[in-house]
């Protein structure tokens, strides 16, 4: 008897929900809205694209619906732009109207509902964030100050390889040491700290919580919740192992790095001569009122999410293409051979010298970008775009891998071909100068890390193929890059075995 009242309640629930919708349908304003597949009441297009919304996906449906199409996601507005005018429109043009962030019900409780700086709503609290971060992270004179840290992290890298002669033969997981590399050239700039080896108790703790946070993040099991509300029940269990996530994050940051932060501050005289790295600035603009305690750690986590993971991607998405491409390989090490003399290291300075080396980046960077819909906009009111209207709140994306990658636009998309940015693509830049070729964004909500990032893979990748012959495990003649998608980016697979035999 219970389960029939059960069955009759949800039925009830089910058909009020119908009702509901049709009534505010009758009642809403009419759009002229962009084309795309016909939505089904409650659960919109989801039964009929599914969960995983990733870069090729919405390439095929932007093949079938145009450059700007709608999808209906339960009870959210999805719109995908897919040429480079569009791109441009929303991310140059109307970058204030569409300059906000959509998030999801996971993303809310990783950044506080907004309170970090990557996913807050366009607005006074986003110039305030962006402000406080751009002199202690993205300048120039952060990258003059820090490279000297990244050109010894790199070597010691190339050194620890050398100890460990299996690598020459049978080989061995780069990324593993890699990591390592990254989370010291952060957390230097960071915190002013660094780890000793894969081995340290705290790198390994960070290691977890980060890994814990992205499969997390970067799941679509949890679409079903985010876009139908009355399912979002059944993801309670779900919610809350990110919230125990979330709390442990707080309490590692809190505890290792930014208390420690504190105790040095209040000893010593705060003068921005005083300042020695990112979290001193940021605990400043604390005491000033600038921004709260809250704020500090959900800029903490950003870092802590972005700028290691992403770049380490391309890292090892470049030496997998070196690795498969050993004509290109060969031809960066005679550049750098060239150009710097045998067994001179190359060094931040050195990289305007190379310039395939620039162009195995960019190659790298546009067959394999590793957030290939950027991260999304959002629109706060209704906007006009390609002559469609955009009702407000809608979820905007630009799948900026399928303009890098169209055939239309690029010669031979599909094969990794350095040369292409030597010879007809010679002027397009990873900093946006070219709408088919967006890497990190464009304009007001662009990637600021781009000035990070690039000097980093240059001197990374630069290193290994100096040093190293980078070759397939024994008995494979290639490495199996098949892709991973996640909410926001673009993992391999399976994380190869590299041999790396010495170079003369």
């Amino acid at each position: 008897m219970d389960l029939f009242l059960l069955e009759k309640t949800l039925l009830g629930l089910f058909l009020a929900v119908i009702v509901a919708i049709a009534i505010s349908k009758l009642r809403s304003k009419k759009f002229k809205l962009p084309p795309g597949p016909i939505p089904v009441p409650v659960f919109g297009n989801w039964l009929q694209v599914g969960d995983d919304l990733n870069h090729r996906n919405l390439t095929d449906l932007a093949k079938k619906f145009g450059d700007c199409f709608l999808l209906r996601m339960g009870q959210r507005n999805l719109v995908v732009v897919s040429s480079p005018e569009l791109a441009k429109e929303v991310l140059h043009t109307q970058a204030v109207e569409f300059g906000s962030r959509t998030r999801n019900v996971v993303v809310d409780i990783f950044n506080g509902k907004g309170q970090d700086m990557v996913f807050c709503v366009y607005g006074v609290h986003w110039r305030n964030m962006r402000r406080i971060m751009t002199v202690p992270f993205f300048t120039n004179r952060v990258v003059q100050q820090y490279r000297y840290g990244w050109e010894s992290e790199a070597a010691a890298v190339v050194e620890d390889v050398r100890k460990h002669p299996e690598a020459a033969t049978s080989g061995m997981v780069l990324r593993r040491r890699l990591q390592l590399m990254m989370y010291n050239n952060v957390y230097k700039i960071l915190f002013d700290r660094r780890f000793e080896s894969e081995e340290d108790p705290l790198f390994v703790k960070l290691k977890g919580s980060n890994g814990d946070r992205s499969r997390l993040a970067q799941s679509f099991d949890y679409n079903y919740g985010d876009f139908i509300p009355i399912l979002r029940p059944f993801l309670r269990g779900y919610l809350k192992i990110c919230k125990g996530v979330k709390a442990k994050r707080i309490q590692l940051f809190k505890n290792y790095f930014i208390d420690e932060r504190k105790k040095l501050s209040s000893t010593h005289a705060t003068t921005n001569e005083g300042l020695k790295c990112a979290i001193d600035h940021i605990l400043k603009a604390q005491q000033k009122g600038e921004i709260n305690e809250t704020n500090i750690y959900h800029v903490v986590d950003n870092i802590n999410a972005a700028a290691i993971e992403s770049t380490l991607l391309s890292i090892e998405w470049g030496i997998a293409e070196l690795v498969n491409h050993p004509d290109s390989q060969k031809k960066l090490r005679e550049e750098l051979d060239t150009v710097l003399g045998r067994g001179v290291q190359i060094t931040e300075p050195d990289i305007q010298k190379l310039p395939y080396l620039q162009a195995v980046i960019k190659e790298t960077l546009r067959l394999r970008m590793t957030i290939p819909l950027l991260l999304p906009h959002m629109n706060l009111k209704d906007a006009k775009l390609s002559g469609f209207d955009i009702p407000a709140g809608s979820k905007i994306l630009v799948n900026a891998w399928w303009l890098a990658n169209n055939p239309a636009m690029w010669k031979k998309p599909e094969e990794f071909r350095p040369e292409r940015f030597l010879e007809e693509e010679s002027k397009v830049e990873a900093n946006g100068n070219d709408f088919r070729y967006l890497p990190f964004g464009v304009g007001r909500r662009s990637c600021p890390g781009i000035i990070l990032a690039l000097p980093i893979l240059c001197i990374t990748i630069g290193r290994l193929v100096q040093n190293f012959e980078l070759l397939p495990p024994p008995g494979q003649s290639k490495l199996d890059t098949l892709e991973k998608c996640g909410q926001f980016s673009l993992h391999i697979l399976k994380h190869s075995t590299i041999v790396m035999k010495p170079t003369a």
